[in-house]
């Protein structure tokens, strides 16, 4: 099926005409690989949410024609026809859309099957949102190849001020240390890599893990009670509170004892998008709440 989507692919190509005059547009990806493209993508397949949030920021949403597996926001994208999760894609019908462009997530797609996927010639373009500039870049490029600068240009720069904002407004929080939960069999936290990690110091948080090597550490119960955090934070739906009730056997924690388990809303911190500004500003309400606590 991949053999015949390849030659469908030729075959419109050859029915295409181009310019000899255009100018390709060219931006660099998360695996600094360059990315040109002769004319502004108008068929796109996004491979995780994240993507697909960001080219709807950029602007690009009526050209999205597929998506992964729990793509639901905006509300457009959930109603899109999805090609597959983080666990497997497929192949077959992301070649028979005939995409122009195939958005990707370093840290959640296969690179061997999107080198499959290169190698018909349909262009990849990776994204790796490791911080809040890299989340604004992220949609002026896709804007970019997407053919709306402009647009793409506005919303970033709306993004990076009100980050700016955030950051004078704690920049003179008093400290305090944050257990971020992410899981709980196996309990796993993230390293200060992590955009999490970037909102907590942001907020004037000090992530209690971010020291350690890995973006995403499992760690034991042991360690989080020799960290002794002043606040304990997760994320998610309300059967994430088992998480945070799980800690009040411990009540020799000083997050316990002054009460600080906090649950923030789903997907705005754990999705590096523009939405994270929103999560952030959560969590730095949340953050005031436990100094208060303190």
């Amino acid at each position: 099926m991949i053999q015949y989507g390849l030659v469908l692919l030729l075959a419109l190509w050859a029915l295409t005409p181009v310019s000899a005059s255009a100018q390709p547009t060219c931006v660099r990806d998360a695996l600094d690989r360059e990315i040109c493209l002769a004319a502004p993508a108008t068929r796109i397949v996004s491979l995780s949410p994240g993507a697909t949030e960001l080219l709807f920021s950029a602007g690009a949403g009526d050209s999205v024609v597929a998506v992964s597996a729990w793509s639901d926001f905006p509300a457009e994208a959930a109603a899109l026809p999805q090609v597959g999760d983080s666990n497997r894609l497929d192949l077959e019908a992301i070649v028979s859309l005939a995409p122009e462009l195939v958005v990707a997530w370093i840290d959640g797609n296969s690179r061997s099957q999107l080198e499959r996927i290169a190698d018909l010639g349909i262009p990849v373009f990776w994204l790796a949102p490791r911080t809040f500039e890299d989340i604004a870049r992220a949609v002026e490029d896709l804007a970019l190849l997407t053919g709306q600068p402009a647009e793409g240009k506005a919303r970033a720069e709306s993004f990076r001020e009100e980050i700016t904002s955030l950051e004078s407004a704690y920049a003179s929080a008093q400290a305090v240390r944050v257990f971020y939960q992410i899981w709980g069999q196996p309990l796993m936290t993230v390293n200060r890599e992590e955009l999490i990690s970037k909102a907590i110091e942001l907020c004037g948080g000090v992530n209690v893990f971010g020291h350690l090597p890995r973006l995403v550490p499992r760690i034991s119960r042991e360690a989080v009670l020799a960290a002794n955090p002043d606040v304990i934070v997760t994320a998610g739906q309300d059967g994430n509170i088992r998480w945070l009730e799980d800690w009040r056997q411990f009540p020799g924690l000083t997050a316990v004892t002054a009460g600080n388990l906090f649950l923030e809303p789903p997907d705005l911190l754990a999705r590096p998008t523009l939405r994270i500004v929103e999560g952030a500003r959560h969590l730095c309400q949340t953050l005031e709440q436990a100094r208060a606590n303190l």
